[in-house]
């Protein structure tokens, strides 16, 4: 499997340990759909996206249906992205990405767990070189449809040419541009394909290797992190265990 299998098969493993952290993370995005693209999803790709993501995080419809109610409501908050770079103890780079009402209270939450760890935030921008941003969507497979051919056909719109193949969930995982996320939707909507997650992430370009003992500190960091109700993501630059 891919480098961007591993990790994204490591967030999936730490989300489903952690699955009302799941559900306010997709609630926050669903709140902000809503806002930008009104409450249908026949009429706001966006939210439909999510809706497909939050179905495959298991998250109940009734959950998604009350997400988008409140949404609507006039007390809503409004939540702005902030991302935060630094890092981490054993010189390991780390990206928090946020979503929040009081960037105040996130960014001293954020500090407070770099310091707790001996890590340092940096400036803005500081780590865009080390994680590849991607827009990333998992389909079902389809029978008959050669992945050649496929890639072939949506190269154009910003696909890359490497893929990953979850045969025991029968999914394929395509990975491309941020700035095509709505246009390669659109086409495996229009074109009969099952989009059963689609979402952006973030892909170290060099993995550190770390020993298990500063693994377990780091990991401790990031699940300190991952607590935080304003965090939705933390990604980092160390070695994933089964590529060790």
């Amino acid at each position: 499997m891919g480098r961007a299998f591993e990790f994204r098969k490591a967030r999936k493993l730490k989300r489903w340990g952690n699955m009302a952290k799941t559900f306010t993370r997709i609630g926050k995005q669903i709140a902000i759909a809503v806002k930008a693209g009104g409450p249908d999803p026949d009429n706001n790709a966006t939210l439909r996206a999510i809706i497909a993501t939050a179905k495959h995080e298991n998250m109940p419809k009734d959950n998604v249906e009350r997400a988008i109610k409140n949404a609507m409501g006039k007390d809503t908050k409004d939540y702005k992205e902030m991302n935060y770079e630094g890092y981490g103890p054993h010189g390991i780079a780390i990206y928090v990405e946020t979503l929040t009402d009081n960037t105040t209270r996130t960014v001293a939450n954020v500090r407070s767990v770099f310091t707790k760890f001996g890590g340092q935030l940096g400036t803005s921008g500081s780590l865009d070189f080390m994680f590849s941003h991607k827009a990333m969507f998992t389909i079902k497979q389809k029978d008959g449809v050669d992945m050649d051919d496929l890639i072939l056909e949506l190269i154009d719109l910003g696909i890359e040419e490497d893929y990953d193949i979850d045969e025991e969930e029968g999914e394929v995982t395509l990975y491309g541009e941020p700035k095509s996320f709505a246009a390669i939707q659109k086409w495996f909507e229009e074109n009969g394909f099952e989009v059963k997650a689609a979402e952006f992430t973030r892909i170290p370009n060099d993995l550190k290797d770390i020993t298990p003992e500063q693994r377990e500190t780091i990991d401790k960091m990031v699940e300190r992190l991952d607590e935080d109700d304003d965090v939705q993501n933390v990604y980092t630059n160390m070695r994933p265990l089964d590529e060790e």
